[in-house]
C-alpha cells in the first residue's frame, strides 16, 4: 500500500506485509531493529504535555522483544501486530494505541487531516521514497481526497488496520 518495493527482508510468516511502512517509520535509524533511541526519537515528534517516559518506552520494547536481545526486530513488530489489533484501535473510546500516536506523528499542522504535503513529508523524513503518485493513491485509499487530506481512520485503512 505504500511505497512498494520497501520490503527488503521476504516474509515467512502469514501476516500481512503491510506492516513493513509502521516499522520503517519507527526504526528512524534503519538498522532493521527498533531499539529504545528509536522510540524516544519517534514519540518526540508527538506534541504533547508529557515528557516521554522511559519506563514507558522499556515496556514497549520488553513486550515485543521475544528474543530479550533489547530490540524489537520485523518478526517481533509484525507478531504483535498480528496478535494484538488493539494497536490499531482498542475502541476504548479515543485511546487508539500506536496508530494515534503514528497520526499525530504525520499531522504536522496539527489540523486532525493529514494532508498531501504531510504525508509526502514524513514518507520523506522516514526514509520511505514515495513518488507523487504514489501519495496520491494512499489518499485515494484512505478515502480522502487532495483538499481534504486524510482522515485518522483513513490513515488506519492506508496500514491496513
Amino acid at each position: 500500500m505504500c511505497p512498494s518495493g520497501r520490503i527488503a527482508i521476504p516474509i515467512t510468516t502469514t501476516a500481512n506485509s503491510d506492516f513493513r511502512p509502521a516499522f520503517e517509520i519507527i526504526d528512524r535509524d534503519h538498522d532493521g531493529k527498533i531499539s529504545s533511541d528509536d522510540l524516544r526519537a519517534f514519540y518526540a515528534g508527538i506534541p504533547s504535555g508529557e515528557n516521554n517516559d522511559e519506563a514507558m518506552i522499556g515496556t514497549m520494547i520488553s513486550v515485543a522483544d521475544a528474543n530479550k536481545d533489547g530490540f524489537v526486530e520485523f518478526d517481533e513488530f509484525e507478531k504483535v501486530l498480528e496478535t494484538a489489533p488493539l494497536l490499531c484501535r482498542s475502541g476504548n473510546g479515543g485511546d487508539d494505541g500506536l496508530m494515534k500516536d503514528v497520526f499525530k506523528v504525520m499531522d504536522k499542522d496539527g489540523d486532525g487531516r493529514l494532508s498531501y504535503g504531510d504525508l509526502k513529508s514524513y514518507m520523506d523524513s522516514a526514509g520511505l521514497a514515495a513518488s507523487d503518485d504514489e501519495i496520491k493513491a494512499m489518499i485515494r485509499l484512505a478515502g480522502g481526497d487532495l483538499n481534504d487530506g486524510v482522515s485518522f481512520d483513513g490513515l488506519l485503512k492506508i496500514f491496513g488496520c
